[in-house]
């Protein structure tokens, strides 16, 4: 289990902190073992991509990687890699701390032209929680509109339920054994925690979502190919799963999966906790109306300000801990209205109302326009990117071991 330290506790099912400014990050990146994005790192973003680079990423939302660099190199050399990220369907309708790596993720998808496959892990969440299998596998549709209505391109992205695709994919299947024979029980009690009491389906489940991370889990898209390399964004909360899967990938002879980590996006009530699907209170939903939104944040959004407007004009707010400020820092794209918020909120002059007011005009456009796109999807549609297909990507066969070891004593010859 993942403690960063006696308060901060993170792992796939719970995140937890005292701090009123949230998880601890830096400790977090020592004890995960994974590298930090510096300026430097950006820089090479923006100079590969010719574009600048997402506000997430500019402001440390995204903030941690492994392997970042070995991405940037191939696209350089004009060669291939695609995305996997997933979301585990825990509710009818997403919050939009669970948009935040799907819209990064567009962004990945856009700026570098690749494939994208996202898991529902549906199967997941019967284990987890008090699911029928039905209702994880309607909530896993139902989440599919919300992650389409983020622009996703239909010929570059696959999406899947596992209860639905795994049956029907003896290459997925096969890699799942592959990785369940490589790691121990007592790994992935060390890992993930599990106790005696915890049912088999839990202790297995990890090789479920590492089996994405490998090209040859899906040779519809890839044609066959084992050697395409993955880029994985996620919350850091997921990284467990990912540092098994790269420990695994070299005894598989598969390359070990790239990741891009995001912060938690904090709950209405404060950095101390990620949101939670299932406190309606806690989190604005993407199906939430102009009303429930404004309701949402004045009434529940933790504020950083005085206790009266003498008070906060006298000390000023606190943007650290204030929530509506925090949403600002992921949705507001200007560089510089932010700042002024920051500074006038700061000094006292920017009262907490007319911060909220400002948040509450960003959040009801954003959802309203996702609303909107989620409201014209079809079930047809949504089928559509549910299909295993080739997408507009092409992939030269695999060079049959005959042929590989022919060029090799080819080359061989040439040395000698």
């Amino acid at each position: 289990m993942d403690k960063v330290d006696e308060d901060d506790v993170v792992n796939p099912w719970e995140v937890a902190t005292s701090s009123a400014t949230g998880v601890d990050y830096d400790k977090l990146i020592k004890r995960f073992g994974s590298t930090k994005i510096d300026d430097a790192l950006l820089q090479r973003i923006e100079k590969v991509t010719g574009k600048p680079v997402h506000h997430l990423l500019r402001r440390g939302k995204f903030f941690s990687q492994r392997d970042m660099h070995i991405i940037l190199d191939l696209y350089e050399q004009k060669k291939p890699f695609y995305l996997y990220t997933g979301r585990g369907p825990s509710s009818d309708s997403m919050h939009m701390g669970h948009l935040i790596p799907f819209i990064f993720t567009k962004w990945l998808q856009d700026t570098f032209d690749v494939p994208l496959v996202i898991q529902l892990t549906d199967d997941e969440k019967y284990l987890w929680k008090d699911l029928t299998l039905e209702q994880a596998n309607h909530m896993a549709f139902e989440n599919a509109k919300d992650i389409i209505a983020c622009g996703f391109d239909i010929e570059k992205t696959f999406i899947f339920s596992d209860l639905d695709f795994i049956s029907n994919s003896p290459a997925f299947y096969r890699n799942m054994c592959r990785v369940q024979k490589l790691v121990t029980y007592n790994q992935v009690k060390g890992i993930f925690g599990f106790g005696d009491s915890d049912c088999i389906g839990k202790i297995s489940f990890p090789a479920i979502q590492a089996s994405p991370s490998f090209s040859s889990s899906f040779p519809e898209i890839f044609n066959g190919r084992s050697d395409i390399p993955c880029l994985i964004p996620c919350a850091i909360d997921q990284d467990p799963y990912f540092r098994m899967t790269r420990d695994v990938a070299p005894r598989m002879n598969c390359l070990k999966p790239a990741l891009i980590h995001s912060t938690f996006f904090p709950a209405l009530q404060g950095a101390q906790t990620k949101m939670s699907a299932s406190d309606p209170t806690s989190s604005i939903f993407v199906t939430d109306s102009d009303k429930q939104i404004k309701d949402k944040i004045n009434k529940y959004a933790f504020s950083g300000g005085g206790a009266t407007v003498e008070e906060h004009k006298e000390k000023g707010g606190n943007c650290d801990v204030d929530v509506s400020f925090q949403y600002l820092t992921f949705f507001m794209e200007d560089d510089d209205r932010l700042e002024e918020i920051r500074k006038t909120y700061t000094s006292g002059e920017l009262l907490t109302g007319f911060l909220k007011k400002e948040l509450v005009e960003i959040l009801q456009k954003l959802v309203g326009e996702h609303r909107q796109r989620r409201a014209s999807l079809t079930d047809d549609v949504v089928k559509q990117f549910m299909t295993p297909r080739k997408l507009k990507f092409d992939y030269p066969p695999p060079t049959p071991p005959s042929e590989k070891k022919k060029k090799k004593k080819q080359k061989n010859s040439k040395a000698v």
